[in-house]
């Protein structure tokens, strides 16, 4: 499994339930690392994105049973969403928040792929620092970016132990 996430300078992730910084080319590079693939999102970040995303099979991580929405899979414990996902490739099974669903699967992760972000807007949330774990190295370190005056790079980290889902 992988994770896809948008960190500012202090990892935070999101204030008020919303991502704190917009940058398009990393809704872009989403799309494109996520398309074909699987995503397992939390409920609060699933309704701030409004819809299921197209081309890519949308499981929602959720307490309320009675939670539907058109698209998706609802899955209500890591157990739901491990078996949900046990006949697939897990190469192609992306983890895309929020906080609480970031802590979870994050032992359970290969790779993250991580936009870092130069700007430090309030946070309420926030993403474990990577470059302070030692069960993670940074893999590759994407030239520094701007868009709209802010700076950015595209991150990918790689986990160095694994852990077993067995």
């Amino acid at each position: 499994m992988n994770i896809v996430v948008a960190v500012n300078s202090d990892w935070g992730v999101g204030y008020n339930n919303a991502q704190s910084v917009v940058i398009p080319e990393d809704r872009h590079r989403f799309h494109k690392l996520t398309r074909g693939g699987i995503v397992v999102v939390g409920r609060k970040t699933f309704e701030e994105i409004g819809k299921s995303l197209t081309f890519r099979k949308n499981i929602v991580m959720t307490r309320d049973r009675g939670f539907r929405a058109t698209g998706v899979v609802a899955a209500h414990s890591i157990d739901g969403v491990l078996a949900t996902i046990a006949d697939e490739d897990t190469n192609r099974v992306y983890i895309i928040g929020g906080g609480s669903i970031y802590n979870l699967f994050l032992p359970m992760c290969s790779h993250a792929y991580v936009t870092k972000i130069e700007a430090s807007p309030q946070s309420d949330v926030f993403f474990p620092n990577l470059d302070e774990s030692p069960d993670w190295e940074l893999e590759s370190k994407g030239e520094t970016r701007e868009s709209n005056g802010i700076r950015y790079s595209f991150d990918t980290y790689r986990k160095c132990t694994m852990y077993s889902v067995n």
